[in-house]
């Protein structure tokens, strides 16, 4: 993480105008890395993500064998920096036993997807993390990956370390995971990469489509038999390397553009971020709240739609109420917090259904909006699935707790600019998990 004080002054916003280019996208960061370090040679990854998460992941890959080469040693393109970096792989065949535990840091994304690969290895191997991540549930792999013949041990309630058990190999299965979660769909079907038969994974609801679009990158043939369901059997040949390159992610760009929405005046341009259709729903929701969202420009990279979007408030000056539920809270489950500090500024607020989910992330990200909302004097209902934020409300400066939670941190740091009064967030520096830049990108855009 970079170097912030443990408590982060902010002041309302004067302006709010400029140029944002978000880090690369954590969840594609991920699983290029994974699948890179099981392909035969050498891939190179422009633009990897710069969060603490992500590097997580790097250092997991290592320890089983992969080679890393950050910044100008992996001359992914001269233009990149830090965002530069290449993994060479052994084959699938080639991880070998790490000599400590592995350790995946504040990252639910990197245990959860790297447990499919771990649970078919040829050797005994342990994963954990903080003592944010070991708070939190893995039933949902445990499960699907113990049907395919894994041998995992847990902590009390399903819960890490988790420590794998060599097995002499793993079956395909049809799974159908009971809460739809592109992780436990990733999970499987990294495991599926070492089973014998056929894998199949059929989503209650789609979810985001990064490993599928990933390991047909990597020369993996996939099949979709039916809506909703995906299905693999491993490849006869090696995966092959790759030269990747990763769009801006659009969970850390959604600070910005629901800032932009709710600042008067605002005129946001943010560069090169991911236009996945399946991460898009954050702008289908300003959209229709009536903020100005333009895409300037749009094309494919490595299989990922990228672009450029603008973002402006309603003409009007009001944004409008909405409600957020089912498969679209589901799209959106990562912008819950942001867009509940929105919800202050719209007419008639914002309803949130179907979103249980926030209370095992990070934090109990539920609560921990409420308790938010509330110093700084908004009024708001909150339910074991959702939450009710009215508006408009008028917000006033106040003391924030982040609890540990990036998005926490950052979706209050945005509500502090429209407040009356100064604040201060409490823990900043967990930002870093997945967006080091954030502040000082926040005070370039308000002149601060």
């Amino acid at each position: 993480m970079t170097d912030t004080p443990s408590v982060q002054p902010l002041r309302p916003a004067r302006q709010f105008s400029g140029v944002v280019r978000p880090p690369g996208d954590k969840s594609i960061s991920h699983r290029y890395a994974m699948l890179a370090a099981l392909a035969d040679g050498r891939s190179t990854i422009a633009n990897f993500s710069t969060g603490a998460d992500c590097h997580s992941t790097l250092q997991c890959v290592a320890a089983l064998g992969a080679r890393i080469e950050i910044g100008a040693a992996a001359d992914a393109t001269a233009a990149n920096g830090d965002g530069a970096l290449a993994i060479t792989g052994h084959g699938r065949h080639g991880l070998h036993a790490p000599a400590a535990e592995l350790d995946a840091g504040n990252s639910g994304s990197t245990i959860r997807m790297l447990s499919g690969i771990l649970a078919a290895q040829p050797f005994a191997s342990r994963i954990s993390g903080d003592a944010s991540l070991r708070r939190r549930p893995m039933r949902r792999i445990l499960e699907p990956l113990s049907q395919m013949g894994a041998q995992i041990a847990a902590a009390d309630g399903g819960r890490p370390p988790l420590a794998f058990t060599p097995v002499a190999g793993l079956r395909g299965i049809t799974y159908q995971p009971q809460v739809a979660s592109a992780q436990v769909k990733t999970a499987v079907l990294f495991a599926g990469l070492f089973a014998a038969g056929e894998t199949i994974v059929a989503e209650p609801q789609p979810t985001r489509d990064h490993t599928e679009i990933a390991l047909r990158q990597f020369g993996v043939a996939l099949d979709f038999p039916a809506r909703n369901r995906i299905a693999l059997r491993p490849p006869s040949a090696e995966l092959a390397p790759q030269q990747l390159h990763v769009p801006g992610d659009p969970s850390s760009a959604a600070f910005f553009l629901c800032a932009a929405a709710m600042l008067p005046e605002a005129d946001l341009l943010v560069d090169q971020v991911s236009l996945n259709p399946r991460r898009s729903a954050l702008l289908d929701v300003l959209r229709r709240m009536g903020a100005r969202i333009g895409v300037v420009n749009i094309e494919e990279q490595n299989g990922e739609l990228a672009g450029s979007l603008t973002a402006r408030p309603p003409e009007s000056g009001r944004l409008q109420g909405t409600q957020i539920a089912a498969a679209e809270a589901v799209a959106l489950i990562d912008e819950i917090p942001i867009l509940a500090v929105l919800a202050t500024a719209a007419a008639g607020g914002i309803r949130f259904r179907d979103v249980a989910e926030l209370r095992v992330k990070e934090s109990d990200r539920i609560a921990a909006i409420a308790a938010n909302l509330r110093r700084m004097g908004a009024e708001c209902t909150e339910y074991p699935d959702g939450l009710d934020v009215p508006g408009p409300q008028s917000l006033h400066g106040a003391a924030l707790d982040s609890c540990g939670d990036h998005r926490i941190a950052m979706a209050f740091s945005i509500a502090a600019l429209t407040a009356a009064g100064d604040s201060e967030i409490h823990d900043p520096g967990c930002a870093a998990i997945s967006f080091p830049e954030f502040f000082p990108t926040l005070a370039r855009l308000t002149g601060d």
